[in-house]
């Protein structure tokens, strides 16, 4: 008689079966797996070349803006130094009793047209306000005259001119504006 065991119930739901990929399948996996590390080196190294490249750029950057001013402060102050220059050779004249006034009138008269030129050269240009109406995105009033020489609300006396450089409002001209005068008072006789 052959004995045979009949399968336990108990044992049925815990069979595993443990099958092994074959030799290719790992070997591609593995293949997969090394490609996929090499990428991944690959990338992280470009970030990190990126990352460099831009911090490299910002700096170089900030360095050309400061060059860029400090070229236009340069071209500027070259400008104004031959006047300073005169102004102080006229000091010295004037201190030494030499030309007497007139010449030193004329000596700052050419200072001045100096400056002017020199203004004109970096687009700087002062404007006129006696006359012309009140602007206040132009003039800057500090007092007001009561004037019949001037229309109201026109401008009656600069006290410093007014400067801009291109199209933009460099320095506004310090005006006193006019107004109507005050009529005397009428006698009334009674």
């Amino acid at each position: 008689m052959v004995n045979e065991k009949e399968p336990d119930t108990a044992d049925e739901g815990q069979l595993e079966v443990m099958v092994e990929p074959p030799d290719e399948e790992v070997a591609k996996l593995r293949e997969r797996v090394e490609t996929l590390e090499k990428d991944k080196k690959e990338t992280y190294e470009r970030l990190l070349r990126a990352a460099a490249d831009l911090d490299n750029l910002r700096k170089r950057t900030r360095k050309e803006i400061d060059d860029a001013r400090i070229l236009a402060k340069e071209q500027v102050l070259k400008e104004i130094l031959p006047g300073i220059d005169n102004l102080e050779r006229a000091l010295a004249v004037a201190s030494g009793g030499g030309e007497g006034v007139e010449g030193i009138v004329e000596g700052v008269r050419l200072v001045l047209r100096q400056f002017q030129t020199a203004l004109e050269r970096v687009d700087v240009k002062s404007f006129d306000s006696v006359g012309q109406p009140f602007d206040p995105t132009r003039h800057e009033a500090i007092s007001q005259i009561e004037t019949a020489a001037h229309p109201p609300g026109t401008v009656a006396g600069e006290m410093q001119r007014g400067y801009t450089i291109g199209n933009r409002l460099l320095r506004p001209a310090l005006v006193a504006v006019a107004k109507a005068p005050t009529p005397p008072p009428t006698e009334e006789m009674a």
